[in-house]
Order: C-alpha cells, then sequence, then structure tokens
C-alpha cells in the first residue's frame, strides 16, 4: 500500500491551503471510499494494487490450493443491511449439513456438532484470504461464513465500515445463522480489521449461540489504527488532518473514529474471548494487545504473542503451534 501514498501526500500539501474540508474529503476517498478513483480500494478492485494485509502469502502453496477448494464449495449467501439493502459473502455447509427446501438446516442432516465459524478478514481484502482458515475448519467439521465487509469484495456499494459498521452487520449474519440451524454453536474469528470487527461485536446484545470469539491483530479504536498509518507510512500530522477525515466519515458514512472503539465495546464483553498478536507486527503495534487485553471485562480470556510474526502473519510463521492453540479454543467452547 506504501506507493499509493505518495499521490495522496502531494495532493493533500497542494489542497492545504484551500481548507481541511477538502483534505478530510480527500483522507476520506482515499482510505474509505471504494467507488472513488484514487482510493485504496479503487486500485485494488481494479487489480493495479494487491491488498494490505494478505498480500504478502499470497504464493503459499497450502493457501493456493486452499483457494482453490474455497472457488469451488463456496456458495452465496446474503443478509439485509440493518440500514437498507444488501451484504453478500460466502458459506460452505459442514459434512453431513443438509438445507431443507425451506432454507433451513434439515433434521435429516448428519452433523451432530452443529459449529459454525464466522471469518471476518482485513482491510482491503476479501473473505478469500481465510480460505486457508476456512479449510482447515472445515476438515474440522465446522460449517463456515465469510462475510464481505462493507466497502469490499461485491460490497462496493458501501462506505468502509473499518470494523465498526460491519460488527453490526455480524449480528445479522449471526441472525440468519440462527435462523438455519437454531442449535447452532457460533465462534466469531476476525483477522486485522477482522479482529477490530469481532471485538467491537463482543460488546453488543449477542445470542446465545455464540460461544466464543478469537481475534488476530485488531487494533483499539479506528481513530488509533488511522493515527499510526498516518505518522508512519503517510509521514503527515494527525491534527489537524485526521480530525478533517473524522468530521468526513461521520457525515458521509455515519461514524466517528474515536467512537470505533474495540476498548470500550470489550467492557461490555462477555464471552469466552483469545487475543492473538505478532511480536514483529508494524501495520497493527504489538501494545495495542495489550490494551484490548486488559479492557476484555469477559471472565474466560486469553492472549498470545507470535514471536517474529508479522501483520496478519502469526499463523504462517508458527503454523503448528497457531492451529493447535486456536484449534484448542474452539474445541473448549463449542
Amino acid at each position: 500500500m506504501v506507493h499509493l501514498l505518495g499521490p495522496l501526500a502531494a495532493g493533500i500539501a497542494v489542497a492545504g491551503g484551500t481548507g481541511l474540508g477538502v483534505v478530510g474529503n480527500a483522507l476520506f476517498d482515499f482510505a474509505l471510499n471504494p467507488r472513488a478513483k484514487h482510493s485504496i480500494m479503487a486500485r485494488i478492485n481494479s487489480g493495479e494494487a494487491t491488498g494490505a494485509d494478505m498480500s504478502v502469502f499470497a504464493n503459499d502453496p497450502v493457501r493456493i490450493r486452499a483457494r482453490a477448494w474455497f472457488d469451488e464449495a463456496k456458495r452465496d449467501m446474503s443478509i439485509e443491511a440493518h440500514d437498507g439493502g444488501v451484504l453478500h459473502g460466502w458459506r460452505i455447509w459442514g459434512k453431513g449439513v443438509v438445507p431443507a427446501p425451506d432454507g433451513r438446516r434439515s433434521p435429516e442432516s448428519a452433523d451432530e456438532g452443529h459449529r459454525y465459524l464466522i471469518l471476518c478478514h482485513g482491510y482491503s481484502g476479501r473473505p478469500s484470504d481465510l480460505a486457508r482458515e476456512a479449510y482447515v475448519a472445515h476438515q474440522m467439521g465446522y460449517s463456515v461464513l465469510l462475510p464481505a465487509a462493507r466497502g469490499h469484495e461485491r460490497n462496493t456499494d458501501r462506505y468502509v465500515g473499518m470494523g465498526w459498521l460491519d460488527a453490526d452487520d455480524l449480528l445479522a449474519w449471526i441472525a440468519a445463522l440462527v435462523t438455519f440451524d437454531p442449535q447452532a454453536r457460533i465462534a466469531l474469528y476476525g483477522v486485522s480489521m477482522g479482529g477490530a470487527e469481532v471485538m467491537m461485536a463482543s460488546g453488543l446484545d449477542l445470542p446465545p449461540q455464540v460461544r466464543c470469539i478469537v481475534e488476530d491483530c485488531g487494533y483499539t479504536s479506528v481513530w488509533d489504527e488511522l493515527a499510526v498509518q498516518m505518522r508512519n507510512l503517510m509521514h503527515l500530522p494527525v491534527h489537524p488532518l485526521l480530525d478533517a477525515a473524522q468530521a468526513v466519515c461521520r457525515a458521509r458514512a455515519g461514524y466517528g473514529f474515536r467512537e470505533a472503539s474495540a476498548v470500550e465495546r470489550l467492557r461490555a464483553a462477555r464471552v469466552p474471548m483469545m487475543f492473538i498478536h505478532g511480536a514483529d507486527d508494524a501495520f497493527v503495534p504489538p501494545a495495542m494487545l495489550d490494551a484490548v487485553y486488559d479492557a476484555c471485562a469477559s471472565p474466560v480470556k486469553e492472549r498470545v504473542l507470535f514471536e517474529g510474526a508479522a501483520h496478519g502473519a502469526s499463523s504462517y510463521t508458527h503454523p503448528e503451534r497457531y492451529a493447535a492453540i486456536v484449534g484448542d479454543f474452539l474445541a473448549r467452547y463449542l
């Protein structure tokens, strides 16, 4: 993503004299508007650039095989968004799960586990980024659901919600699974922005079918994460530029960066939670792991720091340990 920042920084320098409103709109469009001509998402969707989170793993042979499986096995699934319209994702029912003609789970289903895993991808990514995780879970007997976040893949008619708006959408995805199978035992799993998303959902009114949550390298708040990128990647002052972009986001997308806080939502968390981070993460600072873990009010919470792992790379740097830790956690609570 770094190579995309030069033109934006130059444009902001030129626009600086014309007012913060212009700069705020430029920053908002660049980061959060998939329909803007010069946005990150537009460049990715056109094939001119790759996503920030998972592109580094594109040549992983295990992931390539899992992606081929995913493309063959996935089926469309959609929900009605709480603010109107439709949001799209993909689902793959587990072995032995048979849908009835009315779209619900058939009593003839051989699967007795009723286990479902909702996987939430990162910023500038897509559901297929988690094909490897979906494949492993499916082999373990889980049904998997992979929503596309707002502003991503087939949901580019929306502004990017940075996990905040997507957390509310998760309630509808969960409700769809509960309608399909009232006996569902559901786990939420998210990486990067998806990690923030599931943390932001943790403090909502989750139904009892949601048994646990696993987050990997999610950020404390949208403000904190964008401030890191402003300083480290764009080399621009956080104040007043990010303040201006926040005002634009609140007016155009309906949320502010500061209020979009995983930390605040975690103060109301009740289900068992696992927090994962890579010690060499330069995109979401490892210090954020301490902040979200300490904020979590769940009576059951665990944390794991993977040494030598970069952003979103813990499962690639330590595959066997990662699989054992997450698999054991899911087995205990599902």
